[in-house]
């Protein structure tokens, strides 16, 4: 069955379709297969049971829906409007060791010998997304606005109460994220709050704020994306590398972080989970964004995003 990936085109968000990305062409995939609910990609996650077989037959005939070869088109973020976005902290050894150093205390034991189990906050989705090379709005209240590489996991199939050993078959596939995120110490410790009150920080300035998510510029299916625990991942601001690591430094898996969600809240297709940040981040060097950087994010089997600020 011939490799694709999934990816939105078109002039805009309000006009992008579903598109099909076979070798160098882009097909569309509502024409493709000829299904009104493929129309955009949100449509095909929720038959991902079936739209993988279906998309990859239909390019073994020799699909006769091509729309272009890649760069002749507008590129979107796949999923435009995900379901939910749940993003993972502090999930990468290398990223915990160098915040660690940054901070001057001791590194940390493995969270599992502690029997702390991982941790994940949410994005408004609809609020959240933005393309893989649309410009990055830095919001007006933060000054020190942060960047963090992820790999994204996009669910496929209803996920309850699952196992880790089952937690995989329940992925659509993957995707390239940025957790844009603003550092001031005001959000981070709001003020004349005390230190141990559970409202201590603001995770809405934090994390939460406009087109705080970049995604894009493909959705691998998990099938063809090899081995998720072993992908390359870099990122660099105005062409200077900042964050080169790889899957394999997570603290918790995918599969444990997809099991651990689906205890508590069932996941549905077309949700997003952001697995956490290696090391190299703006916080580790107190360094940060600023307007006209380009920030441009690479995984291994998925594809190249770039953005620039505004």
């Amino acid at each position: 069955m011939a490799d694709f990936k999934l990816m939105s085109y078109g002039v805009d968000a309000r006009h992008a379709r579903a598109g099909i990305l076979s070798g160098t062409y882009i097909y569309d995939a509502e024409q493709l297969i000829g299904r009104s609910d493929y129309r955009s990609t949100i449509g095909i996650i929720e038959g991902w049971t079936t739209a993988e077989a279906l998309i990859g037959h239909a390019l073994d005939k020799g699909g006769h829906a091509a729309v272009g070869e890649i760069g002749s088109v507008n590129i979107q973020a796949p999923l435009l409007w995900p379901g939910s976005i749940f993003c993972a902290a502090a999930n990468y050894t290398d990223h915990a060791q160098a915040m660690a150093r940054r901070s001057g205390r001791p590194i940390d034991p493995d969270p599992r010998t502690l029997g702390i189990k991982p941790f994940h906050f949410m994005k408004p989705p609809k609020q959240s997304v933005v393309g893989p090379y649309e410009d990055l709005i830095l919001p007006s209240f933060g000054k020190n606005v942060d960047w963090e590489l992820e790999l994204a996991v996009v669910i496929g199939t209803t996920a309850c109460n699952v196992s880790v050993e089952r937690a995989l078959d329940h992925v659509a596939g993957y995707t390239v994220s940025n957790d844009v995120s603003v550092r001031d110490p005001i959000f981070m410790k709001r003020p004349n709050i005390p230190e141990t009150s559970p409202f201590n920080s603001d995770f809405i300035g934090l994390k939460g704020f406009d087109r705080s998510c970049i995604l894009g510029p493909y959705i691998t299916p998990a099938s063809q994306i090899g081995d998720a625990a072993n992908l390359g991942m870099k990122l660099w601001i105005d062409d200077e590398l900042k964050q080169d690591s790889n899957s394999s430094r997570m603290i918790f898996s995918a599969a444990e972080q997809i099991s651990y969600l689906s205890e508590r809240v069932t996941l549905l297709p077309g949700d997003v989970v952001l697995t956490g940040t290696p090391a190299g981040t703006g916080a580790e060097s107190g360094t940060y964004l600023t307007r006209g950087q380009t920030i441009r994010m690479w995984i291994e089997n998925i594809g190249e995003t770039r953005n620039t600020t505004r």
